[in-house]
C-alpha cells in the first residue's frame, strides 16, 4: 500500500511516500484490545501532534521509520464482531499513528458510523477536534444551556468544532480570532460575536457577555492566563484543551479566589482511552446535533497524500484555519 512514512526526525521534509506492507494491527497504545477494525482509507485529519512527531517532540511516538496520522475516514474492510461494523461500512475512526496510509487498523471503540450528513473529508476531522469540544464544554466545562463562551484560537480545528457544538448546546459564543480570514471562518461557523486577539479582546468580552463569560474554552496557552480568568464572570470555568501557541501558561492560584473561578483541564484522550462508554456516548450526542444541522466540520485545505509534507508545513506556518486534510481520494485521482 502507499503510505507516508517519518524517515527521520526533521520536521515534514521527513515524510516520504513509499509502498509499505499493510498494518497487521493497531497503534501501540491499544495493544490490548481485541476490536480491531481494518479501513481502507478515504480521507486523513492533519494536527498539531503528527507535526510535532515529525521533530520527536510529542508524547507518543514510535521509534522511527513509521507512519503518523491520528485520524481518518474510510471504508471498513473488517471488524471485530463486538464492534456492531460491518464490511462496507463509513466510519471516522481515531487510530493514534497509522492514519497517513492507504489502510490503516483502528480500535472499535474508537470507531464510529459516519453520519450520512458529512463527507468522507468531513469526517476526517470529526473524532479528535468533535470529540474534544463536547468533552471540553459538557464533561469538564459543565456547560449549561443559555451560558456564555469564550473560544481562543477560534477559526483553528478545536476552535471551529467547539463554536458549532457550543451553538448546538444553547450557548452564546465569542470567537477570538487573529484575522480577517479567521473572523469570516468563526462567523461561518456560528459565532454569535467575534474580536481580535491583537486587541483589546478582554474588555470586548466582557462587554458582549454583559459582564464576563460562564467559560473559557482555551486550546492556545501562551500569555493570556490573566486576561482569561479576568473574562470570566463569577463562578467561571477556564477550560484547557492544549497550548498551540506554544508556551504554557503559570498562575497564581489566589486569583482562583477572586471570583471563585476554576482552571479545569480537558485532557480527552487520556481520559476516554479506558472508558469506551465515555466516547460511546459523546458520539451519540455529536451524531444528534449532526441530525439537527449544528456539526459540519470547516475543512480549510486539503491535500493529496503525494503532498501530505505541504499538510504539516501549513499548520507550522500558522496559515491552518478549520481542519487540515490529507485527501486519499484526491491522490487516486491523481
Amino acid at each position: 500500500m502507499k503510505a507516508l512514512q517519518l524517515m527521520d526526525l526533521g520536521g515534514p521534509s521527513s515524510l516520504v511516500l513509499q509502498d509499505v506492507d499493510e498494518p497487521t494491527g493497531m497503534d501501540a497504545l491499544f495493544a490490548d484490545r481485541d476490536d480491531p477494525v481494518v479501513i481502507d482509507v478515504t480521507a486523513a485529519g492533519v494536527a498539531f501532534p503528527e507535526l510535532l512527531q515529525t521533530y520527536g517532540k510529542y508524547q507518543h511516538s514510535a521509534a522511527v521509520p513509521f507512519v503518523p496520522g491520528g485520524e481518518v475516514a474510510g471504508i471498513v474492510r473488517s471488524a471485530a464482531e463486538s464492534t456492531g461494523l460491518r464490511r462496507g461500512d463509513r466510519v471516522s475512526a481515531f487510530t493514534q499513528s497509522g492514519g497517513f496510509a492507504e489502510v490503516v487498523v483502528a480500535p472499535g471503540m474508537l470507531t464510529f458510523p459516519l453520519h450520512p450528513a458529512l463527507t468522507d473529508v468531513q469526517g476526517a476531522g470529526l473524532i479528535m477536534n468533535y470529540h474534544t469540544a463536547y468533552f471540553a464544554l459538557v464533561t469538564r466545562g459543565q456547560l449549561a444551556a443559555g451560558e456564555r463562551v469564550a473560544v481562543h484560537g477560534a477559526a483553528g480545528g478545536v476552535g471551529t468544532a467547539t463554536i458549532q457544538v457550543a451553538k448546538g448546546l444553547g450557548a452564546k459564543v465569542v470567537a477570538i480570532v487573529s484575522d480577517d480570514e479567521k473572523e469570516r471562518v468563526a462567523i461561518e461557523c456560528g459565532a454569535d460575536h467575534v474580536v481580535r486577539s491583537g486587541g483589546p479582546w478582554k474588555d470586548e468580552v466582557i462587554e458582549l457577555s454583559s459582564g464576563g463569560v460562564d467559560v473559557v474554552i482555551d486550546p492556545v496557552g501562551g500569555d493570556r492566563a490573566i486576561d482569561i480568568m479576568r473574562s470570566l464572570r463569577e463562578g467561571g470555568r477556564w477550560v484547557v484543551t492544549g497550548f498551540a501557541g506554544g508556551g504554557i501558561p503559570e498562575i497564581k492560584v489566589n486569583r482562583l479566589l477572586l471570583k471563585n473561578i476554576s482552571a479545569v483541564g480537558a485532557g480527552w484522550g487520556a481520559f476516554v482511552f479506558s472508558k469506551p462508554e465515555v466516547s460511546a456516548e459523546i458520539h451519540r450526542e455529536l451524531w444528534r446535533l449532526t441530525d439537527e444541522g449544528f456539526i459540519r466540520p470547516y475543512v480549510g485545505a486539503n491535500f493529496s497524500l503525494a503532498d501530505g509534507a505541504s499538510a504539516l508545513r501549513h499548520l507550522e506556518e500558522r496559515l491552518a484555519v478549520g481542519k487540515v486534510i490529507i485527501d486519499l481520494q484526491q491522490q487516486t485521482a491523481e
